[in-house]
């Protein structure tokens, strides 16, 4: 097996808790305020409304295709640029259920009037209705919501209380941390987004699992030496794999986001900040919570520090 930290390297990751914890605060805090401030930018899969990806064959200004759409009486018309060139758009409109099969049409034809039939591609068109929408996003959230708890409460069963709160804590700060960087960058949320953040919660927990299990393990092993030393050796010794994991997810997520084109940048910087924060409160916030827990309801014959 490679070994990128080498045997008996003891970084006092403990040392640092209370600056970590601080600086975790600060970031759920700055993430409150700017999805609170911002708000998610809904996408048709859960707003409802038609959206049209269309190429054109030469450059092209947004105002153009606003210009094209002017005479179509569609009310609050939204077109989102794509890409490095000027070339290719998405056109969001929304709709009621009786005129979803009306919209892409005259949006299209529009389009085809304006510029010729020739030099207009549709790629790609999406229609959700208001109800649909709505329903996809309470069922979105309620999945991701039950699946931070259900893994919170799988670890808690399978180690201790301590363990599955800490989990429960660190899936919490991962999600909503990278729920508050797709807001701030003003990424559309819609099911692929919900899908990744789901992915991000099984290896958020996954990284926290193997953790807890050699603290455990540990744990066994010495029973009068103090938890502090004990959780600071865990992590040590997961290091290596914690690295190479994270590392190899991260160079394939990384290559999907440069290389997998618009479609799929949501869904790649989802899992990219995801990963990056699950990695880090695996180590600072679920360790950090079973020691504070030990602190407070310290077990019989076991030190803390």
């Amino acid at each position: 097996m490679i070994e990128l930290i080498p045997h008996g390297t003891t970084v006092d990751f403990i040392k640092y808790r209370n600056a970590t914890a601080a600086a975790s605060g600060l970031l759920v805090l700055i993430g409150i305020a700017i999805v609170g401030l911002r708000g998610p930018n809904l996408g048709i899969d859960f707003a409802g409304g038609s959206m049209v990806h269309v190429r054109f064959a030469s450059d092209t200004t947004t105002k153009d295709v606003r210009g094209a759409l002017a005479g179509t009486e569609l009310a609050q018309v939204n077109i989102q640029e794509l890409g490095g060139g000027d070339n290719e758009f998405l056109v969001r409109v929304p709709l009621s259920e009786e005129d979803r099969g009306a919209v892409t049409k005259r949006v299209t034809e529009a389009l085809s009037e304006r510029f010729g039939a020739d030099q207009v591609e549709i790629l790609r068109v999406e229609s959700v209705g208001p109800r649909v929408g709505e329903t996809l996003r309470e069922r979105a959230v309620l999945a991701v919501f039950f699946a931070t708890l259900m893994m919170g409460v799988y670890i808690w069963a399978r180690f201790e209380w301590r363990f599955g709160v800490g989990a429960a804590a660190a899936l919490v700060h991962d999600v909503f941390l990278t729920v508050a960087a797709l807001v701030m960058f003003n990424y559309e949320f819609d099911l692929s987004i919900v899908a990744a953040l789901l992915s991000v919660v099984g290896f958020s927990v996954n990284d926290t699992v193997v953790i807890s299990d050699r603290i455990r393990e540990n744990m066994r092993k010495d029973k009068r030496a103090a938890l502090r030393g004990i959780v600071n050796r865990s992590v040590n010794e997961t290091l290596s794999r914690t690295l190479l994991t994270t590392g190899t997810s991260l160079l394939v997520i990384f290559a999907l986001y440069t290389l997998g084109g618009n479609v799929i940048h949501g869904f790649a910087f989802t899992l990219l900040a995801g990963f990056i924060v699950g990695t880090y409160s695996s180590i600072y916030i679920a360790s950090s919570i079973v020691l504070y827990f030990e602190e407070k309801y310290p077990s019989a014959g076991r030190k803390v520090a």
